[in-house]
């Protein structure tokens, strides 16, 4: 990320929402130091954001563009306990870990650590999250700091992190399940032909050897 990317994700509030259009604060930071997005696509930073946007690219300072949506106070996200199915679909979809609880057990929300994203709402299959006010009429960066955002954004990388780390784990386990097969493919087949035992041996050798160059690019990417 360039060094001005760095600057503008530095004054976006972190929400994670999406609604600038892009899947995370810092991939709309990126769109806009390489001119790919306007200043006016966050609806979190609201009117001030936009200023402090503009102040670091030299742009304008133009009104928030209505097809991201509208400034508005700072809310969080309530379940209500007595509809929650245990579905784990919005801990899934919260890009800061806000929601705890287990399948098929009740879910809660950590409201210090609560954006008010919205992204667990279309995903609820039984509309048992609502969206609770918690700022009254302040709205934009009146009703976050700076503080929050950073809190914010460290929950985001942390969760990046997490779920990174989980799919690393799964890919390994099926690797290791896989070679565990492939030193004995003879008693872990219902197939005695040796033809067919070879087919299914070189099969097995080339997902590994997808799933090792696949790991080898992902370790060169973090580095």
């Amino acid at each position: 990320m360039s060094a001005l990317a760095d600057q503008l994700l530095a004054l976006l509030p972190q929400t994670q929402c999406t609604r600038c259009g892009y899947p995370d604060c810092a991939a709309y930071a990126l769109a806009m130091a390489q001119g790919r997005a306007g200043i006016n696509q966050c609806p979190p930073g609201g009117a001030q954001g936009i200023e402090w946007l503009a102040a670091v690219t030299g742009k304008a300072v133009v009104a928030l563009n209505p097809l991201h949506g509208t400034e508005g106070p700072r809310s969080i996200a309530v379940i209500d306990e007595a509809w929650c199915i245990g579905c784990t679909l919005c801990i899934e979809a919260c890009p800061t870990d806000a929601i705890v609880g287990s399948n098929k057990l009740m879910h809660g929300v950590i409201e210090a650590y609560c954006t008010g994203c919205e992204l667990c709402l279309p995903v609820c299959p039984v509309d048992c999250i609502q969206l609770e006010n918690v700022t009254g009429a302040a709205s934009g960066w009146d009703a976050w700091s700076a503080q929050d955002a950073a809190l914010a954004r460290d929950r985001y990388q942390f969760n990046a992190y997490r779920r990174h780390r989980e799919v690393q784990e799964n890919d390994l386990r099926l690797e290791q399940k896989a070679m565990l097969k492939l030193a004995d493919l003879a008693q872990h087949s219902q197939h005695t032909d040796p033809v067919i035992l070879d087919k299914k041996r070189t099969v097995i050798e080339a997902a590994l050897q997808r799933a090792r160059a696949k790991r080898d690019t992902g370790k060169d990417a973090d580095s």
